[in-house]
């Protein structure tokens, strides 16, 4: 089952025309600069922008298509919708909240089954114990995890998130951001979430939507996506891949773990990880370079064979960036373009890659 959106809307200073298949699992992230139509694009999914056109269906569900002139309104379609504030209510506490949006959900669905919704939602959020608070006694973290429980307990069929850590510190993003990975694991709802940061593309994503000024410059899995060197909203200090891969080994005396994947093996610091557990892994490309040779007698501990699949120049002169294939798996490397031309590095040519810092992101 999949998702298609195909809309068009004008805007002051962009006209958004997109026309996307999108897989019904998981969290699409849409990636991109302010004002690039992240939240327009949701909103039109919710039907909430009337005068969107285009098609928006879910599996076997049409919410809109107006060449059928099917335009469902918002309180028709089963999505919940989690905003950058919270917007709790603050008359009433933390069950009164969820009750009203349980309230909401379809009569023809009021079963036993979703009686039980709003206490499976309270324990899959870890939010039991501020059932009695009201809004403006829970931190930021805390009322984001209420907004989001809000709007499960509408049941819905599809989970918009526009930017739910963008008000929140650090900390607390820090915080919320391993619930909504819990979501993405325990849940079987596709989620729709914006976003301009890339530690939330890097955590959250498994489909990665680039959007800018209006249009999708790409679409796809989220480690093929972060690899394709000719995407510039990507680039700059950003720039690297993302690798999931399984834990073969610990070294206790180092305090490190050994993790392989599709390619090779990478050490990284053991933070209480345990052999066979799965994670993701973010390799930036200024924390890579490249080698003729196995290099030797070098404080880097990670070194993988590669194949120079892609050289594409940066915006500034000096600077190249490779595409490294290890297998089954894509790294990216920022070196110098004097670099490639004094090694007479090109495209299909065996190298190492040398792997200075690997950021572990679950």
């Amino acid at each position: 089952m999949n998702i298609h959106l195909k809309l068009d809307i004008a805007r002051a200073n962009f006209d958004l025309s997109v026309d996307v298949q999108l897989p019904a699992h998981g969290i699409t992230v849409i990636y991109g600069p302010s004002g690039c139509g992240k939240t327009t694009l949701l909103r039109c999914v919710a039907g909430l922008e009337p005068w969107a056109r285009g098609v928006v269906q879910l599996g076997h569900e049409v919410w809109q298509d107006d060449a059928q002139a099917v335009n469902l309104p918002t309180h028709q379609r089963a999505v919940g919708y989690v905003f950058q504030e919270a917007s709790l209510f603050d008359h009433l506490d933390v069950a009164g909240n969820l009750a009203y949006g349980h309230q909401r959900a379809e009569k023809q669905s009021r079963n036993a089954m979703s009686q039980a919704v709003p206490q499976q939602t309270i324990e899959l959020l870890g939010i039991g114990h501020l059932l009695k608070r009201r809004s403006h006694e829970l931190s930021g973290g805390e009322r984001q995890r209420v907004a989001i429980a809000r709007a499960l307990v509408t049941q819905p069929r599809l989970l918009l998130l526009d930017e739910p850590l963008a008000a929140l510190d650090h900390a607390r993003r820090q915080d919320v951001l391993p619930w909504l990975e819990k979501l993405r694991d325990d849940l079987n709802i596709p989620m729709l979430y914006v976003t301009h940061a890339v530690d939330e593309v890097a955590r959250l994503a498994d489909t990665l939507v680039v959007m800018n000024q209006g249009r999708v410059q790409a679409n796809g899995p989220v480690a093929d996506v972060l690899t394709q060197a000719n995407l510039p909203v990507v680039l700059g200090e950003d720039a690297g891949a993302l690798l999931t891969g399984i834990v073969l080994n610990i070294d206790t005396q180092w305090h490190l773990a050994q993790v392989g994947f599709a390619g090779g093996e990478l050490w990284v610091r053991d933070s209480g990880l345990h052999v066979g557990q799965t994670v993701r892994l973010r390799v930036l490309a200024r924390d890579v370079s490249v080698t003729l040779a196995a290099a030797t007698h070098t404080s880097i501990q990670n070194h993988v064979p590669c194949v120079v699949d892609a050289i594409t120049p940066e915006p500034h002169p000096s600077q190249t960036l490779l595409r490294l294939r290890c297998g089954d798996t894509v790294l990216l490397a920022r070196v110098t373009a004097r670099g490639v031309h004094e090694l007479s590095l090109h495209v299909g040519m065996q190298v190492w890659a040398q792997v200075k810092s690997v950021a572990l992101v679950k």
